[in-house]
């Protein structure tokens, strides 16, 4: 099942990466860069990094980038702990068992 999803939402990535171009010396980023330079800014309360990384993509590009990121996580997360990823997801969020 997690084959089809990936599969799925590998081909929509293909189809709306956000791409934004800053001029001819600056290379462009991903809405996976972004995300994961969001994120990690995010983590390291840095607003200058935050800030930047939000300008990359669309809000919404960014916006999908952090779920497909946050999924990720959580599965891993899962797997290196031999739980569910709802159990592990409810354990980062301090939300008691279900």
């Amino acid at each position: 099942m997690w084959g089809r999803v990936h599969k799925a939402c590998s081909r929509f990535l293909n189809a709306v990466r956000a791409e934004v171009n800053h001029g001819p010396d600056k290379r462009t980023h991903n809405l996976f860069e972004a995300a994961a330079a969001y994120v990690s800014a995010c983590a390291e309360d840095d607003q200058d990094r935050i800030d930047e990384a939000a300008g990359w993509v669309s809000p919404e590009a960014l916006s999908f980038g952090v779920n497909e990121l946050a999924c990720r996580a959580v599965i891993a997360l899962a797997r290196e702990r031999d739980e569910s990823p709802r159990t592990v997801a409810r354990t980062l969020l301090g939300l008691p068992a279900a």
